[in-house]
């Protein structure tokens, strides 16, 4: 197994998926990444805002 380059779908920059975290992903059974690191840290943050602004709507309408 070596290093892969891949290029980030959000950003288009290329970036490495090291031999250590493909094995990381497949010993989880997951797919390799489609985003880069700090492209994927970005959507974690606006899935999270998205879940926030969810929650406390709800708790308003309780």
């Amino acid at each position: 197994m070596a290093d892969k380059n891949i290029t980030c779908k959000m950003c288009g920059q290329e970036f490495t998926f090291t031999v250590g975290e493909q094995e990381w992903y497949s010993e989880r059974n997951l797919n390799e990444p489609k985003y880069c690191k700090t492209c994927r840290a970005e959507r974690r943050k606006q899935k999270e805002k998205q879940n926030n602004i969810h929650n406390d709507s709800v708790k308003k309408a309780a």
